[in-house]
C-alpha cells in the first residue's frame, strides 16, 4: 500500500507501525496507560496514532488534551460512547490496513 504526500512523494505502508499501534491498543485495554502513551508518542503525525493518543487522554480525564489529539484525526471527541468501542474501532482500522 502506498500513500501519496503533498509534494508527490510516496510513503509506503509500515507494518511495524501497525504492530506498535496494536501494542498500544492492547496496553490501553489492559489498563497500562503509561505504556500505551509511550508507544503513541512515537509518531505524532500519523492520524491513527493521534486517534489512540486522543482516546488515552480521554481515559485520563484530560478533555482539552484529548480534543487536541482528536483535531488531528478525522474523528470527533464524542463519536463513541465508551473507550472499548473506540479502541475496537481503531484496532479494526489498523488490522484492515487503514
Amino acid at each position: 500500500m502506498i500513500f501519496r504526500l503533498k509534494q508527490g512523494k510516496a510513503l509506503r505502508y509500515r507494518p511495524r507501525m501497525n504492530s506498535d499501534l496494536l501494542k498500544a491498543i492492547d496496553a490501553a485495554l489492559a489498563g497500562d496507560w503509561d505504556r500505551a502513551h509511550k508507544i503513541v508518542q512515537q509518531d505524532e503525525d500519523d492520524p491513527l496514532f493521534c486517534w489512540v493518543h486522543a482516546v488515552l487522554h480521554k481515559i485520563e480525564g484530560d478533555a482539552g488534551n484529548s480534543r487536541y489529539w482528536y483535531s488531528r484525526t478525522t474523528h470527533s471527541y464524542g463519536e463513541f460512547s465508551n473507550v472499548e468501542q473506540k479502541l475496537a474501532a481503531i484496532k479494526h482500522e489498523v488490522e484492515s490496513g487503514r
